[in-house]
Formats: C-alpha cells, sequence, structure tokens
C-alpha cells in the first residue's frame, strides 16, 4: 500500500500549517517497540537472495516508511509487484521483497524484534 503525499487527504488548513491524514494505513496492534530506520540504497541493489532462509525467503516484518528520494518495487508473496517513488509514503506488510530502481533513501518504522532478526539474517548473508 502506497499513497502520494498529494493524495493524502487534508483534514485541516490553517494560515501557516496542512494537517493530512491516512487512516487505516497498516495495523501496528500487538507489535511492541517499534524502530526508526533510514536507509540508503543503491540502484538495482535486490534483497532477494538476502532473505534465503526466511519464512518463505521473504521479508516477514511490516514497514510504515516514507521514500525521500529514488524509485523501488516491492514483490509480495503473491508476485504481485508495488512501485514505489519518491514522496510516497507506504505499507508494506510481511512477506516481500525489495528491488531498488533508482538510488533511494527511506524512512521506515518497524516492529523492533521482528525486524532485528531481519537485519541480523542480511548480516550473516553478506558474510557468506
Amino acid at each position: 500500500m502506497k499513497v502520494a503525499k498529494d493524495d493524502i487527504q487534508v483534514k485541516m488548513e490553517i494560515p501557516g500549517a496542512i494537517i493530512r491524514q491516512q487512516t487505516d494505513f497498516g495495523d501496528a496492534s500487538g507489535l511492541g517497540k517499534i524502530s526508526a530506520e533510514y536507509f540508503s540504497l543503491s540502484a538495482g541493489v535486490d534483497t532477494t537472495p538476502l532473505f534465503i532462509g526466511l519464512e518463505g525467503n521473504l521479508c516477514q516484518c511490516p514497514h510504515w516508511g516514507f521514500l525521500t528520494k529514488g524509485q523501488l518495487t516491492t514483490t509480495d508473496v503473491a508476485g504481485k509487484e508495488e512501485t514505489v517513488d519518491a514522496n510516497e509514503l507506504f505499507y508494506w506488510p510481511p512477506g516481500h521483497n525489495v528491488k531498488v530502481i533508482q538510488d533511494s533513501e527511506i524512512i521506515m518504522f518497524s516492529p523492533q524484534h521482528e525486524h532485528t532478526k531481519v537485519i541480523n539474517h542480511m548480516i550473516e548473508k553478506t558474510r557468506n
């Protein structure tokens, strides 16, 4: 799921402030502590080989974020692709891979426990 900033409903607009809100943007219930993450990714990065060995060979952690720069594509467990462009908010449910189309910078919020396991798994894959 993704949404461009200009497509988010304006809830309040007063001089000096515009408040936009996208409701129902994923469900964080029961996820515990959340980590804040900033990723810098070069064009051509593909997480597919890094996720081999995880359930379904996919990242099983949900992420909420904002792509500040670039373009990337996610593929879910059913094979559905979604392209996220700069200045779009996104929600990636569990069960995805990421391919970077253009140099990208991402701000993400993820369940800390689950994503730490994924990051540690990727670190081990790069050592092999």
